[in-house]
C-alpha cells in the first residue's frame, strides 16, 4: 500500500469520532480504526487494552493474516523489546525508522512478520498520567512499504483524544449494576511455554467465550491467558518486569483478574508449563481500575480508598488531615467524574456489590 500524506484534519475527525457514543470499547476500537484508515493507511492491525497498571494485554481486537499462529505471535510480541508499548518514549514509533532500517534487530518480525510480508509497522501507546490504556499495531505489507514521518508524526498527535476515549469506554463499564454470578469452580488454564493449550477447567470455556466469543461456535480464543503468560515468559528473559497480571471487563459491572506463574519450582525448562487462572476482581482489584478510568487525582483517589474501606467524612478527614468541608468538596468532584449520585451508589460501582 502506497503511503498517503497525513491529513491535517485528522485530528478533529478523530476527535469527533472518540466523542460519539459507542456500545463498548470494541465499537469504539473500530470506528477509530476506520477512521484512521482514510488518512494513514495500513494492511493489517492488532489493538489491545491494557491493565493501566501492570501495563499487559487483557481485550484484543485484532485483523491480521497470521490469525491461526496467534500463540506464537502474541509470544514474539511480548519478548520483543523493538517498539515494545511498555518502553515508547512517544505516542508513535514506525519499525523501520526506529531501526535505520535493520528490522532483524526486532524478534517478532524477524520470526514472524517478515514471512507475511510485513514491511513496516506503526507502533502507538495509549498513556496518560492515569496509565497505560492500550497499544496499536498497524502493519504495512508489501516490498519497499514504510511510514513517513508526517504520517507517524500525525498518529501521535491523535494518540490523546483516543486515550482519553479508551479510558472513559473503561470508566463506563462500572456504570452497570454487577449481576448475581454464580462461581463453578476455578478457572485455570494450563499452558506450554510455547503457548499452546493443554488443558482447563470447565469454568474456563465460560469465561472465554464471554470475553471473545468465537464467530463459527467453536472453541474460543484464550487471548487474555496468551497475553499474561507471555508477560511471564517477558519477565523471565528480562524484557520487562511489570508483574503478569491484567484486569479485564467481563459482562456489565463484572471484572476479571487473570494472573499467570510457573507450575512446579524449577526454571523454565523443567517447569514446563504455565497456569493462568481467571478470577473474578476482588474489590481492591476493581476499585483501584475504578479511580484510575475515573480520572481521579491523587487527593480523590486517596479519599475514595478511605472510603471503600468504610471510613466516615470524620475519620477520612483525620486520616487525611483535612476539614470535613474539604472532604465534601472533594466529594463533589469524585460525584462529577463519576457520575454517580450518593456515596453508597458510588461504593456499589467500584465494589461490585
Amino acid at each position: 500500500m502506497s503511503p498517503r500524506p497525513a491529513d491535517p484534519r485528522a485530528l478533529e475527525r478523530i476527535r469527533r469520532v472518540c466523542d460519539a457514543p459507542h456500545e463498548d470499547d470494541r465499537a469504539l476500537r473500530a470506528a477509530l480504526l476506520d477512521e484512521i484508515g482514510r488518512f494513514v493507511g495500513f494492511d493489517a492491525s492488532a489493538w489491545l487494552l491494557t491493565d493501566p497498571e501492570s501495563e499487559v494485554g487483557c481485550a484484543p481486537l485484532a485483523d491480521v493474516p497470521c490469525l491461526p499462529e496467534l500463540p506464537r505471535l502474541v509470544r514474539l510480541k511480548y519478548l520483543t523489546a523493538v517498539n515494545r508499548w511498555t518502553g515508547l518514549d512517544r505516542p508513535a514509533a514506525g519499525l523501520r525508522s526506529a531501526t535505520g532500517d535493520d528490522r532483524a534487530s526486532s524478534l517478532v518480525w524477524r520470526e514472524m512478520l517478515d514471512h507475511h510480508d510485513v514491511s513496516d509497522v506503526a507502533s502507538l501507546v495509549f498513556r496518560d498520567r492515569f496509565g497505560c490504556w492500550g497499544f496499536l499495531d498497524l502493519w504495512r505489507t508489501g516490498s519497499g512499504a514504510r511510514y513517513e514521518e508526517a504520517e507517524l508524526d500525525t498518529l501521535a498527535a491523535i494518540a490523546g483524544p483516543v486515550t482519553e476515549a479508551l479510558r472513559r469506554a473503561q470508566a463506563q463499564t462500572f456504570a452497570s449494576p454487577v449481576p448475581a454470578h454464580e462461581r463453578g469452580g476455578p478457572a485455570v488454564l494450563v499452558l506450554s511455554s510455547d503457548l499452546v493449550v493443554r488443558g482447563q477447567t470447565p469454568p474456563t470455556d465460560d469465561y472465554l467465550r464471554h470475553l471473545l466469543p468465537p464467530n463459527d461456535g467453536g472453541a474460543p480464543v484464550p487471548a487474555g491467558a496468551y497475553n499474561v503468560a507471555a508477560q511471564l515468559l517477558a519477565v523471565e528473559a528480562g524484557v520487562d518486569d511489570h508483574p503478569p497480571v491484567a484486569r479485564v471487563h467481563l459482562a456489565e459491572g463484572i471484572w476479571l483478574t487473570f494472573r499467570a506463574a510457573w507450575i512446579g519450582d524449577g526454571g523454565p525448562t523443567e517447569r514446563g508449563s504455565i497456569a493462568v487462572s481467571i478470577e473474578l476482581a476482588s474489590p481492591a482489584e476493581r476499585t483501584s481500575v475504578f479511580a484510575r478510568a475515573s480520572g481521579l487525582s491523587a487527593r480523590e483517589a486517596e479519599l475514595f480508598d478511605h472510603l471503600a474501606a468504610g471510613s466516615d467524612t470524620r475519620q477520612v478527614a483525620r486520616q487525611m488531615v483535612v476539614s470535613e468541608h474539604t472532604i465534601q468538596d472533594h466529594l463533589k468532584s469524585i460525584f462529577a467524574k463519576t457520575g454517580a449520585p450518593n456515596r453508597r451508589t458510588l461504593l456499589a460501582r467500584a465494589v461490585g456489590r
